[in-house]
């Protein structure tokens, strides 16, 4: 008993030199980076609304932004695993062209002039999306296979691919753009009708806050359970009330955000509404494509940290001669990591393709960068065995931020280059440095 109550002394000791930021981040159990990320962000939201007068940190802007995060965001967290596993994969953007240029293939022409369906028909994005996430499984296995079974460099492997795949995204239609693309496939581009609206963004947010409050709780029990050490309750307090507030401020953004007054005006003209004196406020609420990248990125999420498959992971980009000794099919992890990635990019070209309301062979150009470059921001080391798919989707938001404020200033877009490419080698120097003082 003695020993115990020394030791709790010591421990008491020890927290009492701390400092209370120290003692705050040690309660909470906070990721140093990821908190160093969140901050960069905020300044550069802050310095970028300061520049553009006022412009940037809108409803509108922040919609539209939310929106042209989605697709990088989704492919972002598969290159997670593919650099936490010590791979590259350069032909994303590339594959994301000829993806969005097969669904659209088969919704304007094989669809409804080959087989005899209608316009309109709730089948055709249903089949066009199931095509499309196909066959970026059958891409992503074919490279996969490649890189895993015939130990040909991954840089190799997905370089041919960039320049396949770009070709066979003009071969498909001899360069012509494929449009207009299905009204119901259109959805997931985004847009007023591409929205859920007010009531339904608050209900989201209201089961979002409660499925926050319950993992918590959860995680309470079960660290209780197997007598590991529990957080103050008033850093538990802390969380939730932060994760809620974010929630339901990123709901009343959505929400703020109103549909253009000539879509009002038809809207109400085709509903028999009467538009009162100070105009008809209807509002977008949250976008259809971030649901789906808040929802893949979920998935992601536990597929990393709750499946076998995401320890094995892992443990071959920490050693992999390691992993191979202890057992683990280190070949075929790897190749169904190609596959996830492959799906994942036919997801983001749905999403590009459908707010383009086009299928061209030029969709996903220079993608692939913005993609390793979210993935490396958001913390992932290109030397392997470590990332985060919610570091990773940050990342993306972080440089599709520095994009958007580029462009309401009216940086040209060699210098937006310019800038994006510095930014990616500053987050490899800050993760070299930070990875020496570890």
């Amino acid at each position: 008993m003695s020993d115990v109550t020394s030791a709790t002394t010591v421990d008491r000791a020890r927290e009492a030199e701390l400092g209370p930021v120290a003692r705050f981040l040690k309660a909470t159990e906070l990721d140093t980076r990821m908190l160093g990320m969140v901050a960069a962000l905020i300044l550069i939201w802050i310095v970028l609304h300061f520049l553009s007068g006022g412009l940037f940190l809108t409803p509108r802007n922040l919609w539209n932004l939310s929106v042209q995060t989605s697709s990088v965001a989704i492919m972002a967290t598969g290159m997670v695993l593919v650099i936490v596993m010590r791979n590259i994969d350069l032909s994303v953007g590339s594959l994301e062209g000829v993806i969005g240029m097969i669904m659209g293939v088969l919704q304007a022409q094989i669809l409804i002039r080959v087989m005899g369906f209608s316009a309109g028909d709730p089948w055709i994005w249903i089949i066009a999306l199931a095509c499309g996430i196909a066959f970026g499984l059958l891409i992503g296995a074919f490279q996969g296979f490649i890189i895993a079974y015939l130990e040909v460099p991954s840089f190799i492997v997905t370089l041919g691919g960039l320049l396949v795949w770009r070709g066979a995204a003009w071969w498909v239609t001899s360069g012509q753009t494929v449009a207009p693309l299905d009204a119901t496939f259109q959805l997931m581009g985004g847009g007023p009708n591409g929205s859920i609206g007010a009531t339904w963004s608050w209900i989201i947010g209201v089961v979002a806050c409660l499925a926050v409050i319950f993992m918590l709780l959860n995680g309470r029990t079960q660290r209780k359970r197997f007598r590991f050490p529990l957080r103050p309750v008033w850093a538990e307090v802390f969380l939730g009330a932060v994760a809620c507030a974010v929630i339901l401020g990123a709901i009343q953004v959505a929400n703020s955000y109103p549909w253009p007054v000539g879509i009002v005006k038809r809207y109400a003209e085709a509903n028999g509404i009467t538009i009162p004196e100070g105009g008809l406020f209807i509002a977008h609420g949250i976008a259809i494509p971030v649901l789906m990248a808040v929802m893949v990125g979920i998935v992601m999420t536990f597929v990393t940290n709750r499946t076998r498959f995401g320890r094995y992971v892992f443990a071959i980009g920490g050693n992999p001669e390691a992993a191979n000794l202890a057992g683990i099919n280190t070949r075929w992890v790897t190749m169904k990591v190609f596959m996830i990635m492959g799906a994942l990019v036919a997801i983001s070209a749905a999403i590009s393709s459908a707010r383009l309301n086009a299928s061209t062979n030029a969709l996903g150009t220079l993608d692939e960068l913005l993609v390793i470059a979210a993935a490396v921001i958001g913390g992932t080391s290109l030397a392997g065995g470590a990332g985060t798919v919610v570091g990773a989707m940050l990342g993306a938001l972080l440089m599709q931020s520095l994009q958007s404020g580029m462009v309401l200033l009216g940086v040209d877009s060699p210098l937006q280059s310019i800038v994006v490419g510095a930014v990616l080698v500053v987050a490899v120097w800050l993760d070299t440095v930070y990875r020496k003082r570890v």
